[in-house]
């Protein structure tokens, strides 16, 4: 990967469809057969706790190659009481450039353009062999529960990281994830009518049936 041939701008209008569609080809058969995250994505910008300004697409050659973006949700600590984060994704970036360095260029870039705007963490769900490679560490060892799990449940997948150091000392609680991540199969058949057909497949690894 040459950085110098990269751009990572916000996301505009005009981008939507295409982004869309990047995220639909990034996720595709990944996680379920077939995808929700380009829905998601979809609702998402609608949604009040969006934030436009950490809503990031990276170009390469003028093509859109990836993207990015937060919401503000929040932790219920123990006792009373709540404390704002952020929360990520999806972000993905296109299959044929994967593994090549561009998803963690993307998002360092991404968290440092949250730091700036003094977020003081982000909690969300991923895989901490490629997240921990830029700080994040699993939330229960922050003090942190994923939503209404039991507390010996196996959350592993559930990651933190600090923007402000210190930011989460003492802190803890229950992380809410936004409501808007929570998708109806229905209407993400209905979405998907106006993208080119692509099989659904059930394959090894998947985590949702």
């Amino acid at each position: 990967m040459n950085k110098n041939d990269i751009i990572i701008r916000e996301e505009k209008k005009d981008d939507y469809r295409q982004v869309e569609n990047l995220v639909r080809e990034s996720f595709w058969n990944v996680y379920r057969p077939g995808c929700l995250e380009h829905y998601v994505i979809h609702v998402l910008r609608d949604d009040p706790a969006f934030v436009g300004e950490l809503d990031f697409v990276m170009e390469r050659d003028g093509v859109i190659i990836g993207q990015n973006m937060f919401m503000r949700t929040r932790i219920d600590r123990d006792g009373g009481g709540e404390v704002p984060v952020l929360t990520m994704g999806p972000i993905c970036v296109t299959p044929a450039l994967q593994r090549k360095g561009y998803g963690k260029f993307l998002l360092d870039y991404s968290l440092e353009k949250a730091a700036g705007m003094g977020f003081g963490a982000v909690l969300f769900e991923g895989n901490i062999d490629f997240y921990g490679k830029s700080g994040f560490g699993c939330a229960r060892d922050f003090g942190i529960r994923y939503n209404d799990m039991p507390r010996d449940a196996d959350t592993s997948f559930f990651l933190c990281k600090e923007l402000i150091p210190g930011y989460l000392s003492g802190v803890t609680g229950v992380y809410r994830t936004p409501k808007g991540y929570y998708a109806e199969d229905s209407d993400v058949r209905e979405f998907d009518k106006g993208f080119p057909p692509k099989e659904k497949l059930k394959l090894p690894g998947q985590l949702f049936g």
